[in-house]
């Protein structure tokens, strides 16, 4: 079902040269986007409104999703479904809870302290994608540590359906996490909206957009492209590409429950990258079989076939210690261990957005519900970032306090300092304070 790639005796290769993954062009879809970006900041909520009903298809006559219509999707939420976004905000705001860190004072020497603060930004832009399917999840996995860090003010956007609004899932699930502020508005217009702000007007509404500090949420690569070009006028996350599904497994897995896997993630998207793992044939043969049983009946066949016809692959190692070095290098967005030593060999693996340990842990269950977040690093920047947290919403900050006599003791080695690198004014101010305090 999938292609064999048989790494046996090759432990010097480079996986990241052998193994597929969807080519994503940020640097291409720059210029394709550049031109909307630049409209946003030059023309605001009228070139919001002519990018979407061009990409979108959709005439907005406002852009702010109005107030009743919050409340009418909440209301008209089938019980099973708010049942299900209560409990994961309620496992989410458990984890998010626990990432948030205490001030720490340190004194340094005597009269002398550094306080490590952490501090909410003031505004954020929370991205919800809604191209092939809504995704109430993204609602919570954003909103919610942005809530438990403090942020006094948050916006969502995501992209209008055919009546001008926004999935009625993602804006009843707004609702329920208290947020008002929602615009009808996706793909790198929103990103700019975001950046940049609307004036207020009579698309944009009585308070318009004010400019965010940071941008969160995951997107297709034209969303990712206009991060890349905000960068700098205010944060982002990452420049999330197409999901994938790493999973280092021995005999002890479940051919099912791996084929299951498989293709939960491929049905997401046909640019979806899935990696089987392991140094047991007997296992990717019960997996084929598997896989040709659940392909056939998936929902979205057509769209795991692509995926798995695309960039995906069984990976044949030597043992577990060269598939874990394979799965290091390929940094996978998520990462099954379903090897007999999993929770010990899970905590080895340094390269991946979230670890799923074991038989009974699923990746789908961090998609919703596990109280883990789900917005996670893609296109193996794994190795250098991490996922949505708490503390993506914080910024660290030193407050610096010496005493007279605490100054006085470490001048001499800034008069050294200062004085090498002959920025004299530097050493002034140290020397104008010591000496007043002498007198």
């Amino acid at each position: 079902m999938l292609t064999r790639i048989d790494l046996r005796g090759r432990r010097d290769a480079d996986p990241m040269a052998l193994l597929p993954r969807a080519q994503l062009d940020v640097a291409a879809a720059v210029e394709q986007v550049r031109p909307v970006v630049e409209a946003v900041r030059e023309r605001g909520a009228e070139a919001v409104r002519e990018a979407t009903a061009r990409f979108d298809g959709v005439e907005l006559t406002h852009l702010r999703v109005p107030a009743e219509a919050l409340a009418s999707a909440l209301a008209e939420l089938a019980p099973p479904v708010r049942a299900a976004l209560e409990e994961a905000v309620r496992r989410a705001r458990t984890v998010a809870t626990a990432q948030l860190r205490p001030d720490e004072v340190v004194q340094v020497v005597d009269g002398a302290t550094v306080t490590e603060r952490w501090v909410p930004v003031g505004r954020v832009g929370l991205y919800v994608p809604g191209g092939r399917v809504a995704y109430p999840s993204s609602v919570v996995m954003n909103v919610v540590p942005a809530q438990v860090a403090g942020v006094d003010s948050l916006a969502v956007a995501s992209p209008p359906q055919a009546d001008g609004l926004p999935h009625p899932v993602v804006l009843a699930a707004c609702a329920l996490l208290g947020v008002d502020e929602v615009w009808a508005v996706g793909g790198a217009q929103a990103v700019a909206m975001f950046a940049f702000g609307l004036e207020p007007g009579e698309l944009a509404g009585a308070a318009g957009c004010p400019r965010v500090d940071v941008i969160t949420g995951p997107g297709n690569v034209y969303v990712a492209a206009a991060k890349r070009l905000v960068q700098g006028r205010c944060g982002i996350d990452s420049e999330a590409g197409p999901t994938e599904i790493g999973i280092l497994a021995d005999d002890s897995a479940v051919p099912a429950f791996v084929a299951a896997d498989l293709v939960a993630q491929a049905e997401h998207d046909p640019l979806a990258a899935c990696l089987l793992v392991t140094p047991s044939t007997e296992l990717l043969d019960a997996v084929d079989v598997e896989l040709a049983k659940q392909v056939g009946s998936a929902h979205h066949r057509e769209r795991v076939e692509t995926a798995f016809a695309g960039q995906s692959a069984h990976v044949l190692v030597d043992d577990l210690d060269h598939g874990l070095e394979v799965v290091d290098a390929w940094a996978a967005e998520h990462l099954e261990v379903l090897t007999v030593d999993a929770p010990e060999r899970a905590r080895r693996v340094r390269n991946a957005g979230a670890v799923f340990v074991g038989n009974h842990t699923p990746v789908s269950l961090g998609d919703y519900l596990a109280g883990s977040n789900h917005v996670l690093p893609t296109g193996g920047t794994a190795r250098f970032s991490a996922g949505l947290s708490t503390q993506s919403f914080l910024k660290r900050m030193s407050l610096v306090q010496y005493s007279a006599e605490a100054l006085a003791t470490v001048a001499p080695h800034v008069v050294a300092l200062g004085g090498s690198e002959d920025l004299l004014a530097h050493v002034e101010a140290v020397s104008v304070r010591v000496r007043g305090t002498a007198r």
